[in-house]
């Protein structure tokens, strides 16, 4: 039998990583060749990985949410197939030839990954592991190295110092023996699950109860990473041993003498402003790291404490629930980060009387036969095409790192549509080139594309302007957020009868207010004014949307 791994692949794009965002196998699972194993996403698109071989699931590599590098291993399968011919080279997780010499580790040379010590006969060689730090961090910066090649190290002792967030984090060893190897050079970064520290270490010895049987040094240069699952426990991710495992923080056992406590950013700041010492708090997580749980369980502990009861028919909620960000949410998030920083905006708010454009639409679809039911949106796409034509600034890019404003004769309406997985703008190509009926058509196919995940790449990319609606639930007024590298952005906020001054009396009209918001680097505020007023202008008079110019 023999462990091969089913690789991150180049899912094109230049795409180099890919968000891991499903699984469909688990450990001990059985696949077949073809059968999907996992699904990741790029660029707001989610492809589905088939496996290579038919086989046992022995490694899976990673968490959803976690970021893979394109060629790292996905998946590991113990299979009768025979490994490929690209999987001979050192670093991929195949049977290697077992070399006739082994030159041995020493302190001067840092062991590279691809050419692993071997350990001396009842000895092995295993990995600590960079540990995940928490936050959703998927690498970190190696800040100090407190040991070296040849150092004699203790399980616990602290290994290296790494940097995230702006937090340094302290590594123990989970093993004791003699350091044969170091991962890389203070000031590089390394990737979460990456080899760390390689340290020799007596077979059978290690902190998780999942350590290495013995392993010869011929056996191990020939199974090289990947072996059997049992070796693929004791050099995958660092992990607590039972006893810290098992540890309960609401008991407030202190660390080990002189053991800095483990946390990520977040956690550190809640206890600082709870007045908790973290050292004083057992860790429940990886390699001993203190979570908000355990944070949790302090609490739960003080408040049962006498004295301290809730009032009768009142429960005090506790806890805290952790929610990784990931998939489509996380995109979303980058995005907007990106525009809402880089972005100076500025916001034209306008009221638009549409009893007029509601008549009409009343009317068309009155008699539309066969053809889609017209909404405002079909209205409001074709009065951006047609403002476009005396406003061209608007439909375009700036490409604020180069110093280029690119304006584009095809106005591309980006259509923000709400699904289940978060917002998506699929793209109405060439709206000038549409009718009205034919606008509401294609925009009923994209948005049923975009919520039930079927929109293709290049239907969710290319926008030169964007449109975005809260329906019914608009507010009176919104701030839209600019779709970078975009320079405008249209909101349409709900409708409502209200009472107008006519000239003589009070009567009802049908308004809805507008909100645009543009890019102030490229768009100067006049210029936004008299845009909005252009739209303001087709959306009373409907009639003037389809006279030609």
């Amino acid at each position: 039998m023999n462990i091969l791994a089913v690789k991150l692949p180049d899912v094109g794009e230049g795409v180099t990583a890919a968000e891991l965002v499903e699984w469909h196998v688990k450990v001990g699972d059985m696949v077949r060749e073809d059968d999907t194993l996992a699904a990741v996403m790029t660029d707001k698109a989610t492809v589905e990985i088939p496996s290579l071989y038919s086989g046992t699931v022995t490694w899976i590599g990673g968490e959803v949410g976690d970021t893979l590098a394109v060629g790292s291993d996905l998946v590991r399968i113990e299979t009768d197939a025979e490994a490929p011919v690209e999987a001979a080279r050192a670093d991929e997780p195949a049977p290697v030839a077992v070399p006739e010499t082994v030159t041995p580790a020493t302190k001067d040379a840092p062991v590279a990954a691809t050419e692993k010590p071997v350990a001396p006969a009842g000895k092995v060689i295993v990995a600590v592991k960079l540990p995940d730090v928490g936050e959703g961090v998927t690498e970190a910066e190696l800040a100090e190295w407190n040991v070296a090649i040849g150092d004699i190290v203790q399980e616990d002792d602290v290994i290296a110092a790494v940097m995230t967030d702006k937090a340094t984090v302290e590594i123990p060893s989970l093993y004791s023996g003699k350091v044969v190897g170091l991962g890389g050079s203070v000031g590089e970064v390394l990737a979460v699950g990456s080899d760390l520290v390689l340290i020799e270490t007596e077979a059978g010895a290690g902190s998780s109860g999942n350590a290495p049987s013995p392993v010869s040094a011929s056996a191990q240069a020939a199974k090289a990473e990947v072996a059997k699952p049992a070796v693929q426990v004791q050099a995958a991710e660092a992990k607590p041993s039972p006893a810290r495992a098992t540890a309960t923080p609401a008991t407030g056992a202190p660390r080990a003498e002189g053991q800095p406590p483990l946390a990520s950013p977040s956690v550190r700041a809640r206890a600082r402003e709870a007045g908790l010492d973290l050292r004083q708090i057992a860790g429940s997580g990886p390699a001993g790291r203190i979570t908000h749980a355990d944070i949790d369980a302090v609490f739960d502990m003080s408040r049962r404490s006498p004295g301290q009861a809730a009032p009768a028919g009142r429960i005090a909620r506790t806890g805290t629930e952790e929610i990784k960000v990931i998939g489509m949410r996380r995109k979303i998030a980058e995005r907007m980060a990106l525009a809402n920083a880089r972005i100076p905006h500025i916001t034209v708010v306008e009221e638009v009387d549409v009893t007029a454009l509601e008549e009409l639409r009343e009317k068309l679809n009155a008699g539309r036969g066969d053809k889609p039911k017209l909404t405002v949106l079909p209205f409001v796409t074709a009065t951006l095409a047609k403002a476009m034509l005396d406003h061209p600034e608007m439909n375009a890019h700036y490409l604020d790192d180069d110093g280029i404003i690119l304006r584009h004769a095809a106005v591309n309406a980006g259509i923000a549509t709400m699904t289940d997985a978060g917002l998506v703008v699929p793209v109405l190509r060439n709206a000038e080139a549409l009718n009205l009926f034919e606008t509401a058509a294609e925009i009923a196919r994209l948005s049923e594309a975009a919520r039930t995940g079927k929109a293709k790449r290049d239907e969710l990319t290319g926008s030169t302007f964007t449109i975005t609606s809260l329906g019914p639930l608009g507010a009176l007024a919104t701030t839209p957020i600019i779709n970078h590298p975009e320079v405008a952005i249209l909101g349409i906020n709900k409708m409502a009868i209200r009472p107008m001054w006519d000239g003589t009396q009070f009567v009802p009209r049908k308004m809805m207010n507008i909100s645009a918001s543009f890019d102030h680097r490229v768009i100067d505020g006049w210029d936004a004014a008299v845009f909005v007023q252009r739209i303001k202008s087709l959306l009373e008079t409907p009639a003037l949307i389809f006279m030609e110019s």
